[in-house]
């Protein structure tokens, strides 16, 4: 009796963790899957759109309120998503984090620390994903468009340069390198 017992439990268990495992996933334009919430899926491009233009670049021609495409990857800082908001800091794809230097062992690959600090300042941007009024979307950009640290992304939407040039996108859409 107690052997069946245990073989039922186990077997529950095995089913459990198949089942957690499990990704849900919905289609995008041309039946492609894409992941991240159904909130998010109008956010997210099934295909990398072509012309996009690194970080640096992107900072050096972009004025306020220009259309602009951008390359980079999700990072820059130890905390490089905005708490319970859809944004995010991107850097420059020219940029090495800790994670691509071979035998560094970095807790935190994705603050860039390994690379000099002026030239993360220069090759960053922040990206916040906004709703018609303007507003940023009130979930956290993990959650809902599905990227993670370090993961290249695309991004389209509207420069908003600050008195400091620094240059934030506020964006319309992304399209997420490997998913």
């Amino acid at each position: 009796m107690i052997q069946r017992i245990r073989w039922w439990h186990i077997g529950l268990l095995g089913v459990l963790i198949v089942a957690g495992c499990q990704q849900s996933t919905e289609l995008g334009t041309n039946n492609k899957p894409v992941s991240g919430g159904s909130e998010g899926a109008a956010y997210l491009l099934p295909d990398e759109p072509a012309g996009a233009k690194n970080v640096m670049e992107v900072k050096q021609v972009a004025k306020d309120g220009d259309e602009v495409l951008m390359i980079g990857r999700v990072g820059g800082e130890k905390r490089p998503f905005l708490e319970g908001l859809a944004g995010f800091t991107i850097v420059d794809a020219s940029l090495k984090s800790c994670a691509d230097i071979p035998g560094d062992t970095c807790p935190t690959p994705w603050d860039y620390c390994c690379e000099d600090p002026v030239e993360v300042k220069r090759g960053k941007a922040l990206v916040k994903f906004v709703d018609a009024n303007g507003n940023t979307l009130k979930k956290d950009a993990r959650e809902l468009l599905g990227v993670s640290l370090l993961q290249t992304v695309v991004v389209r939407g509207k420069a908003k340069r600050d008195d400091e040039g620094n240059l934030t996108v506020l964006a319309s859409a992304v399209h997420v390198r490997g998913k």
